[in-house]
């Protein structure tokens, strides 16, 4: 498209913000007080809000079954293929028996089919939300050794009410934000921080699992600086690793890598992927089971599963203090993973995912699923794919995964009495690839955002050094300081205006913009407030070209120099009045004092023209001002011997500011001071109308700064300062031609 051939040409009145207001009939916008709606109670209301909170009821009734059944029912099934194994692993990465992986498989993906909105998601046992329960539940029961025997029963019993009770109030968290409407809270988890916080659970989760794979029993680490105690443990005891563990670790790390080689080579062929962490699990622990691998090589073994499910358990409130700041950290990074690939879903299949309801059906799966023996869940993203792709539509898939391991536990469990904990471990390595991939977005951020490659590494380091809890608090006050900053370091430019246009554009980077004879256009590419008001005004003198502070200090000594001159020669003149008139006694001393104070009188009046801006009208007080008038203003810089700007106008482009406190606006009043006093007179253009509201409540408008310094564009303000070079206050709206 030419676009030299679609010109356009307009003429309108030159506005500033007090003309603007009248032609546009400008009025503060009405407020809505939502607040008002919630206090509403009718039957219309109450089955609106339980639809909103229950919306299994809205579009269960509208289930297509012929369209979505089938579909649903194989992607229930392969989902739970993948929720068995998996469930198993991740509650040894918690730190709990292979069974409690089982029961938080079950409970929480039954409770979200009823409350969730994402059709997609499949909520249930996920590596990072395991590791970071394994870390609370191992330092607040840590293996007891007695005399090198470790007393598990009463340590799992413990590590079991502390994870449950921990779901409970992760789930009171969760709950609470949702009914709060707090859900905007996850915005604050950049997509650097989140991937960084993943990758480097990522690394706490293969870390941990190294004493499986080499069948190695490790002290119980916790806090700042475990992993790296961890890892320099396991490469102390390294000759002490058991073979038969490692060697199984391997052969089911290979087969499960192959099987994963030949579903994404044959995507496109199977109908669904090959079940290989299934076989594997079911051909380990035939032949752990033929082989006798406990006995003859020391292989450890999930050991007694019990059948069936287990009755609800209240939580020990005694404990809520202790796992509090921990509750808080696991709900703010489950929830962020649930809503992050719920939106990636709804975006791609053209529906909607409510945030606070997200939420709320979040918590109740923790809230329900801790009082049933559950640890934290939230979503995993590996069978959230699968959900998709083989072919699910709705949580009818969730619902029908969670049917399928609830017989597991209820008749197949104990089948996997000695299945080795060393293919579990494998099963998490393996699972763990995609994390471990986001390794390589340090070369993609350093191409495209160093600030984010910056949070990126910062998340990560945090978190690998200090541990998931602090390493995310961490992570969040640095990237909120790096906002900060970077708010305090914004490009500033000086405008030029583009030929033949009214457009105005940074000089340094379009060669065609020329800056306007006489006029100063400037900008900031941030809003201007508390943090960076001050580099605003500094700044703003640089890019003038002209030391304003140091004129205004030349200007004030050699003022103060003039008035020190002219008492001197008052007092010479006094004193040879004095010596003329020694005979003539008190009649001319009264003389003398009254032209003494007349001469004061004026010396007054000159320093209050001194101080009075160049647009202001002044009027005279005395016949000696009027006097003083006419003769030529000793206070102009030209007068003092002190160069002049090359511009008589400067104009702030404001159109970037979102809002004003009141550093900004004592910021603004010194500049309009400033360059007053060194004879430039200052607009200010482009405000948004909530910025000129905040300003008018600032009582930042007086008689020396009105709305009418105040214009609706950069080119009104130009015009403007073209036509009066000298500010001329109540002149007549003129015209610009564009």
């Amino acid at each position: 498209m030419d676009l030299r051939r679609r010109d356009y040409h307009m003429e309108r009145p030159l506005l500033n913000q007090e003309h603007l207001e009248e032609l546009g009939r400008w009025g503060s916008a009405p407020r809505t007080h939502q607040w008002r709606t919630w206090l509403q109670c009718s039957r219309a209301r109450a089955y609106a809000l339980l639809l909103q909170h229950l919306p299994v009821l809205v579009w269960l009734p509208r289930y297509p079954v012929r369209d979505w059944l089938l579909g649903d029912l194989l992607s229930g099934l392969s989902v739970a293929i993948m929720q068995l194994p998996q469930g198993l692993a991740y509650a040894l990465l918690a730190g709990l028996p292979p069974v409690f992986g089982l029961y938080s498989s079950f409970y929480p993906v039954f409770i979200y089919f009823l409350f969730g909105t994402s059709r997609h998601i499949s909520v249930g046992t996920f590596a990072v939300m395991s590791v970071m329960v394994g870390s609370v539940t191992e330092s607040l029961a840590p293996q007891a050794l007695n005399d090198s025997m470790i007393n598990e029963t009463a340590r799992d019993a413990a590590r079991v009410q502390v994870a449950s009770t921990l779901s409970v109030l992760v789930g009171l968290f969760q709950v609470g934000l949702g009914l709060i409407h707090f859900g905007f809270v996850v915005t604050y988890l950049s997509e650097p921080l989140v991937r960084g916080y993943t990758t480097a659970a990522a690394v706490q989760v293969f870390v941990s699992q190294l004493k499986y794979v080499f069948g190695l029993h490790l002290s119980s680490h916790s806090g700042p600086l475990s992993l790296i105690y961890t890892v320099l443990e396991v490469c102390w005891k390294l000759p002490q690793s058991k073979v038969g563990t490692v060697v199984t670790a391997a052969v089911a790390g290979v087969v499960l890598v192959v099987v994963k080689l030949l579903n994404d080579k044959l995507q496109q062929q199977l109908p669904m992927p090959i079940p290989g962490e299934l076989l594997t699990l079911i051909g380990a622990t035939g032949i752990s089971y033929g082989m006798g691998l406990k006995h003859r090589f020391e292989v450890d073994v999930v050991g007694n599963i019990p059948a069936g499910l287990v009755p609800p358990v209240a939580p020990n409130t005694q404990l809520f203090s202790k796992l509090v700041g921990s509750a808080f950290t696991i709900a703010v990074v489950g929830f962020a993973i649930a809503i992050s690939l719920g939106k990636i879903f709804a975006l791609r299949h053209g529906y909607r995912v409510d945030s606070n309801q997200e939420l709320v059906a979040l918590g109740l799966s923790n809230l329900i699923g801790g009082i049933f023996q559950c640890f934290p869940v939230s979503c995993s993203m590996s069978r959230s794919l699968v959900q998709e792709s083989t072919g699910g539509n709705s949580q009818v898939a969730g619902a029908i995964s969670s049917l399928f391991i609830l017989l597991i536990i209820v008749k197949l469990g104990e089948l996997f009495h000695d299945l080795p904990k060393a293919v579990l471990a494998a099963i998490i390595i393996v699972n763990l690839k995609g994390m471990l991939r986001q390794l390589s977005d340090m070369r993609s951020l350093w191409k495209a955002n160093r600030a984010d490659l910056l949070i990126w590494l910062v998340t990560f380091t945090a978190t690998i050094l200090l541990n998931l809890d602090l390493g995310l608090v961490v992570a969040v006050i640095f990237s909120l300081l790096l906002v900060v900053v970077r708010t305090q370091m914004p490009h500033y430019s000086v405008l030029g205006q583009v030929p033949d246009t009214d457009i105005y554009r940074d000089v340094a980077e379009y060669s065609e913009a020329k800056e306007v004879r006489g006029v100063k256009v400037f900008r900031s590419s941030a809003t201007v407030y508390f943090a960076n008001a001050e580099f605003y005004s500094d700044a703003l003198k640089q890019r003038c070209g002209v030391d304003v502070d140091f004129l205004i200090s030349q200007k004030k000594k050699l003022l103060k120099k003039q008035e020190q001159l002219k008492l001197k020669q008052l007092q010479k003149e006094e004193k040879l009045r004095k010596q003329a008139a020694s005979p003539k006694g008190a009649s001319v001393s009264i003389n003398v004092n009254t032209s003494l104070e007349d001469m004061r009188s004026n010396n007054v009046e000159d320093c209050k023209m001194m101080q009075v801006s160049s647009g202001d009208k002044m009027e005279d007080a005395t016949a000696n001002g009027q006097e003083d008038s006419k003769a030529p203003d000793g206070s102009t810089l030209k007068a003092l011997g002190l160069p002049q700007p090359d511009f008589h106008s400067l104009i702030l482009d404001l159109g970037a500011l979102s809002f004003v406190d009141t550093v900004c606006l004592k910021s603004l009043k010194n500049i309009f001071h400033d360059f007053r006093e060194i004879e430039v007179e200052v607009y200010m253009a482009a405000c948004h109308s909530p910025v000129v509201s905040q300003l008018e409540a600032g009582h930042f408008f007086d008689a020396s700064i009105t709305k009418k310094h105040l214009f609706a564009s950069v080119h009104d303000a130009v015009t403007f300062a073209l036509q009066h070079p000298r500010p001329v206050p109540d002149s007549p709206v003129s015209v610009t031609r564009l």
